[in-house]
């Protein structure tokens, strides 16, 4: 898998798990205290994979200046 692929399999999944975060945060503006214990542990996923998306970036960058030195 090429590095760009791999950025951008990392943004679609990350994408995908706010929108999957959407009906369970509606859920919780109207009192529904178990969405908010599901939309609480998606955001923990979003932060690690955010992190992982960021680590991924800079590897990338670092990688094409090498490449361009």
């Amino acid at each position: 898998m090429s590095s760009d692929n791999l950025v951008l399999t990392k943004w679609a999944e990350l994408k995908a798990l706010v929108e999957s975060l959407e009906a369970d945060v509606a859920k919780n503006a109207r009192g529904v205290a178990a969405a908010g214990v599901r939309v609480r542990k998606g955001l923990r996923q979003l932060q690690a994979v955010s992190k992982d998306l960021v680590k991924t970036t800079l590897e990338l960058d670092k990688s094409n200046k090498k490449s361009e030195d």
